[in-house]
């Protein structure tokens, strides 16, 4: 079974344009949570992390990357204007070595990719509070295919 983690960006300022926005401290704060809580966990193993080229994106798998001590890839087709069916085009193609795959992106992609993956359908997208991860795991990366995991935000931790 493929394991993927889809995690939406800290909390970021306004502004415009959108793609250069930035993380609050707060937002910081968020990701630095989840990075240490994922760093603790013995059941997760190699990681792969990619993010959206927005700032926020970038800088949330940043402190994840430097946490966890692994590298950043940019998946152009992560950010917020995106489809599901750009990322789930990639995720079929993805060569699966056993690593976690970790998306970092935004709303309201994380939350229709979800639905996608999970329910077959993204008319119900599922809610992301920022810094927020849903861990799913599949057979294949295909609609309906997926059995959500876990869902955390850093107000569990």
């Amino acid at each position: 079974m493929a394991r993927m983690g889809i995690m939406r960006h800290g909390e970021a300022a306004a502004g415009a344009p959108d793609s250069r926005r930035e993380l609050t401290e707060q937002g910081r704060r968020e990701v630095r949570k989840m990075a240490r809580w994922l760093a603790q966990r013995d059941d997760i193993g190699a990681i792969r992390l990619v993010a959206s080229p927005f700032v926020r994106a970038q800088q949330t798998a940043g402190i994840i990357g430097k946490i966890l001590a692994v590298p950043v890839e940019t998946l152009t087709c992560l950010t917020p204007d995106d489809t599901v069916q750009s990322v789930s085009d990639w995720l079929l193609e993805w060569f699966d070595d056993g690593a976690y795959l970790l998306l970092v992106s935004h709303m309201p992609l994380v939350g229709d990719l979800t639905a996608m993956l999970v329910e077959g359908s993204r008319e119900r997208g599922l809610a992301f509070p920022t810094a927020a991860l849903a861990e799913l795991e599949a057979p294949i990366w295909a609609p309906g295919c997926a059995t959500m995991k876990r869902f955390t935000q850093p107000g569990q931790l």
